[in-house]
């Protein structure tokens, strides 16, 4: 199995999400062929401009004959949906085109995260060859098409229905794109929570000339985000840089410059570490809201919570697999935004390793060909550790 071959045919189906264009079909081909049992997880989505549309995951599975003994069970998770390829005029090749110049791989999803997908899917191969499917244990494969959307009908739902029919898992390794600027710099094992507020605070609206019949909510807003921004939530801990928290909008959706507005609403973004829960920081945020507004209406949601796969023998598994091939020694680190390993550490210890993450969701979004051949020598290197 080339891994290269193998991530063009992935990139050549145009799968923005939640749409699949036969790329489930690319993956299953090979794995069927090599032993997989394998299974369609398909689910409604209810909600948003996707209402009515499926999602379709595939979970993959094959167990070693090694003296009948069972073994542990790996399973490699990712998703094969991307985002949109935005001005496809702008990009060097044609986004789903999967062209290759110069070494370098171009086409959306080469480095986020269908290349990564076509490594272990090639090194899970590799690795039956050379065991000759003497192994004991069980590989498992579960790839979705809403990691970029909603991510409800997905990895987390999937895992629900597995565990509910008696699967389970000792390990799981997810290939999101990890490192920063080489491959080999970065192991996640964790990730930082994420909460999102909705902010409205409320005036009294009136013409501009006559301020005193009229109660703008503009000022009292912007002094209270001045206030939230200058507050220190922590200092990091040792897996997890400092607690931020961001404005990603402020709109008072007023069309006229003589009028003022009688609501002023914001967006609020924390990505917050282990010394935190969603729900703390919305305590937080609500004492702070009523101690200093008027009149103001707040929303809050919790994404995901921040969370830490201990440190032990699976990330140390990964890591001297990445240093045997690449030579060196990767952090440790819970940085970027979230993943699919949020549903996954519920279940069993997961880590993510993958390629460079730096074109991932650009224009010319692209991978050198050294590192798919690199990240499929760290994929199968892990597995013989893994079993061995």
């Amino acid at each position: 199995m080339d891994a290269v071959a193998l991530a063009q045919s992935l990139i050549r189906c145009p799968s923005i999400t939640p749409q699949t264009e036969g790329v489930m079909e690319v993956v299953r081909a090979p794995l069927e062929q090599w032993g997989f049992s394998c299974r369609d997880l398909v689910f409604a989505e209810s909600q948003g401009k996707n209402a009515g549309e499926h999602v379709h995951n595939l979970y993959a599975r094959r167990d070693g004959q090694r003296d009948g003994r069972a073994g542990r069970h790996l399973c490699f998770s990712g998703h094969l949906d991307v985002v949109p390829a935005g001005d496809e005029a702008a990009w060097r090749h044609p986004p789903f085109a999967a062209m290759i110049e110069e070494g370098i791989l171009y086409g959306r999803g080469a480095c986020d995260m269908k290349t990564a997908v076509a490594c272990f899917v090639a090194a899970v191969g590799q690795f039956l060859d050379h065991c000759g499917g003497d192994f004991a244990g069980t590989i498992s494969i579960l790839v979705t098409s809403d990691e970029e959307g909603r991510a409800v009908n997905g990895t987390a739902r999937a895992l629900k229905e597995l565990a509910g029919a008696g699967e389970h898992f000792d390990a799981c390794l997810v290939g999101e794109p990890t490192n920063s600027s080489v491959l080999g710099d970065m192991i996640k094992v964790g990730r930082r929570g994420s909460l999102n507020a909705r902010l409205a605070v409320c005036g009294v609206q009136g013409h501009v000339a006559y301020p005193e019949r009229a109660r703008n909510p503009i000022p009292e807003l912007v002094a209270f985000l001045g206030d939230l921004l200058a507050v220190e939530l922590d200092q990091g801990s040792p897996y997890f840089e400092p607690s931020r928290l961001q404005i990603t909008s402020i709109d008072v959706g007023n069309q006229a410059g003589n009028v003022i507005p009688a609501q002023a609403v914001a967006q609020i973004n924390i990505r917050f570490n282990d010394q935190h829960s969603g729900s703390s920081l919305e305590e937080w945020l609500r004492e702070r809201c009523a101690a200093s507004l008027q009149d103001y209406g707040l929303d809050i949601t919790t994404s995901s919570e921040s969370f830490l796969s201990s440190p032990g023998p699976l990330c140390d598994l990964l890591t001297q697999a990445v240093v045997k091939v690449t030579g060196r020694q990767p952090q440790r680190g819970t940085t970027g935004g979230t993943s699919d390993a949020r549903f996954i550490q519920a279940y069993c210890p997961v880590v993510e390793f993958g390629l460079v993450g730096s074109s991932m969701h650009q224009i010319d979004e692209q991978v050198p060909l050294s590192d798919i051949n690199s990240l499929t020598a760290i994929y199968c290197s892990f597995l013989e550790a893994f079993f061995a």
